[in-house]
């Protein structure tokens, strides 16, 4: 040894505390509910915006998008904009699992629509993922 022990946490920072056995682990983030509220309603408000987007480029390119094809487009990115407004309540999260099984019911409409559900399933599945992992 070539001087004294010197405390690992330097004075005014508290030590981390390790979890004991029975307890979940920490985040280390400052507001975990927060965090994952945020990435729920960031993923949501991303499905809305490329939903609007996708539409005049499915009806170029990827042929007939028929009025109730783009009605339910519209109808499916209204509500992923009001549930990313509502992730604060529990249920919300159960309704953003919902709207994927039916943009992935709108591939009936359209095989473009198909795409963009699996694409979607797919983030919000990793997104209920971190959800499970940070706040257990």
């Amino acid at each position: 040894m070539t001087g004294p022990e010197q405390d690992p946490h330097p004075a005014g920072q508290p030590a981390e505390e390790e979890p004991t056995a029975g307890q979940p682990r920490r985040s280390g983030l400052r507001d975990p509910e927060r965090a994952v509220r945020g990435l729920g309603a960031g993923t949501l408000g991303l499905e809305a915006l490329v939903l609007l987007l996708a539409i005049q480029p499915i009806r170029v390119v990827g042929g007939d998008l028929g009025g109730a094809a783009i009605g339910a487009v519209v109808a499916l990115a209204v509500a992923a904009v009001v549930l990313a407004g509502l992730m604060r309540r529990q249920w919300a999260w159960h309704a953003g699992t919902v709207l994927q099984g039916l943009l992935l019911l709108g591939g009936l409409l359209h095989w473009s629509l198909l795409g963009l559900g699996i694409i979607f399933a797919l983030v919000w599945a990793y997104a209920l993922h971190v959800r499970r992992v940070i706040l257990g």
